[in-house]
Formats: structure tokens, C-alpha cells, sequence
């Protein structure tokens, strides 16, 4: 009885069904396609020697403050699987137009950030943890809003989990304070930073 109510329902498809089934398989692999190329050009973004070096002294710092290989490894490898997902939607038009909005304010706001972390290394006794870390707080927020429609629960925690740490104001004071085991990491990855602002990439 089940294998013909299984036959009856093959049979029962129209060609039209056919053809939109099979148009949904080419569309599905056309994405998987588009997204693995997505992929692989954001990762290059990642894994240009300024990005690398940046990512690889922000795992030292963090390792540093959390006293934690595993937790700073997770820190890092969040960064990178958040800005994927995003480098991925930008790149497939999957944003809305008040999400390519959101895009914009995030992408000033990161700029305000990176230029501010910037200024505080180079001018002495400049240095605000609470300016740092509420423009960092306003990154995690547009980013929240931005990946809403698109991203699940887990993806929102890596957010939190990266940005609630870098504008941890303890974080912050560790790493623009005296300390030798930071003041290499922070010349380097402001170097970084100022770097990617010349190149326009920040």
C-alpha cells in the first residue's frame, strides 16, 4: 500500500513541477558555487600579512589576559568565522537596502574605532578605556542588527563573545597599560591598523 501511494505521488508531479524542481537544484548548486569563491576571497582578505599579523597579536594579548590558549583561540577563530558569514552575505546581495545602510554605519563606526585605538597608543596619556569600549559596544550592536535576519543564536554569541571582550575595560587597561608583554603587541597591531586605514581597508 505505501510503495503505490509512493508511485501514485511520483506520477502525480506536472512537468511544470519538474522543471521548477530541478531549476531549484541548479540555482542551489549555482550558490553553493558563488559561496565557496565568496569564501575564498574573504579569507584572502583575512589572510594578508597585516590582517595575520594583527589577528595573531590579538590572540597573544588575549591569551595574556584570559591566562587561557584554548579561550583565546576561540576568540580569534570566532573574528574569523563572523567576518566569513558576513564577507558571504555582502557578497551573494543578500542584504536588504537598510542593511547595506547598517553595512555603512558599521564600517564608520569601525573606522571611529580603529582610528581611536590608534590615537590612544600614539598620544600619550590620551588613553580612555570607556571611549574605546562603548565604540567597540556600538559595533557589536550594528553587527547584531545587521546579521539579524540572516545568522542564527550561535552566530549572535560569537559576536558578543568577540566584541565583549576587546571592550572589556579590564582588557583594555592591561593592554595600553605599562606591562612588557603587551606594549610589543599593541605597537604592532596599531601599525597594522594604521596600515589597513592607508590602504583604505578600514
Amino acid at each position: 500500500m505505501d510503495s503505490d501511494s509512493g508511485e501514485q505521488s511520483d506520477g502525480d508531479l506536472s512537468p511544470g513541477q519538474e522543471s521548477f524542481n530541478s531549476r531549484s537544484l541548479a540555482l542551489q548548486a549555482q550558490k553553493k558555487i558563488l559561496s565557496k569563491m565568496a569564501t575564498m576571497v574573504v579569507a584572502n582578505m583575512l589572510t594578508d600579512d597585516t590582517s595575520s599579523e594583527i589577528l595573531d597579536e590579538l590572540y597573544k594579548t588575549s591569551r595574556e589576559f584570559t591566562k587561557s590558549k584554548k579561550e583565546a583561540h576561540k576568540i580569534i577563530k570566532d573574528i574569523i568565522k563572523i567576518a566569513l558569514k558576513i564577507g558571504i552575505l555582502y557578497r551573494n546581495h543578500q542584504f536588504s537596502p537598510d542593511e547595506l545602510d547598517t553595512v555603512e554605519r558599521f564600517k564608520k563606526k569601525m573606522n571611529q574605532a580603529a582610528m581611536t585605538a590608534v590615537s590612544f597608543y600614539e598620544v600619550e596619556y590620551t588613553f580612555d578605556r570607556n571611549i574605546l569600549s562603548e565604540l567597540l559596544l556600538e559595533c557589536r550592536d550594528l553587527l547584531h542588527a545587521l546579521v539579524e535576519q540572516h545568522l542564527t543564536a550561535r552566530s549572535h554569541a560569537r559576536i558578543d563573545h568577540v566584541f565583549n571582550h576587546f571592550a572589556h575595560g579590564e582588557f583594555l587597561a592591561e593592554l595600553y597599560g605599562d606591562g612588557e608583554e603587551y606594549r610589543l603587541s599593541l605597537r604592532k597591531i596599531c601599525n597594522g591598523i594604521n596600515k589597513l586605514l592607508d590602504e583604505g581597508t578600514l
